[in-house]
């Protein structure tokens, strides 16, 4: 399997708004899908303009986000392009300033609004899947932990994601891409509970 990849900071506020651009960030999502692509590839898929996404391609590769994949230099003229191997991280919230939090926040938004989408259209293509079906899995749950305690468990989850990390090269026949996403958010406390009124859910563990 392989390495973990090293934690990178992204906490410059060019960067972040280069990573945040909504096409940008489609790009970034389908190349991690197609792991290696051309501008031409991207444009069709993503139904945008070939100029277009050369421009961001190279944007986001000006940041270091992606690179030329070598590998496929032996096709013409045309520019391959791979996604960075990296731990993206941000500043945690209290060290964002307010531009650096409103980047990030807005980042976010669309980022779940995609997910929800994209889980919605695969529930109902999942007829198609075979044994892919029972590929839906979720669990919410609740934990009582210190700050410190929750930093240690998300990076225990970061390890356990890249513990099964593996190029299309290095996976077994039969593996397919999986999409994983992970948030957590303190709960309100009992004062904000109790006047948001009745219908709070009990503590507990939902699995499939």
């Amino acid at each position: 399997m392989s390495h973990a990849p090293e934690p990178r900071k992204i906490d410059d506020l060019a960067a972040l708004k280069a990573l945040s651009h909504p096409r940008r960030y489609q790009i970034i999502q389908q190349l991690t899908l197609l792991e290696s692509a051309t501008s031409a590839m991207l444009a069709r898929e993503l139904d945008l303009n070939t100029g277009a996404t050369s421009y961001h391609l190279r944007e986001l590769a000006r940041h270091g986000f992606i690179e030329e994949d070598l590998k496929e230099e032996g096709h013409g003229r045309e520019r391959w392009w791979r996604v960075v191997r990296a731990d993206l991280r941000f500043p945690e919230r209290s060290r964002q300033s307010g531009e650096v939090r409103l980047v990030v926040d807005e980042m976010h938004r669309r980022a779940y609004a995609a997910d929800a989408e994209m889980f919605e259209r695969l529930l109902r293509q999942s007829d198609d899947l075979g044994e892919w079906m029972d590929g839906f899995l979720h669990s919410r749950g609740s934990m009582r932990l210190t700050l410190d305690e929750l930093r240690s468990f998300f990076e225990e989850y970061i390890a356990l994601v890249n513990r099964y990390k593996r190029t299309g090269d290095e996976a077994p026949e039969g593996a397919r891409t999986v999409l994983t996403r992970f948030f957590a958010l303190p709960a309100p406390d009992q004062e904000q509970s109790a006047a948001a009124g009745p219908g709070a859910t009990p503590e507990g563990d939902e699995r499939p």
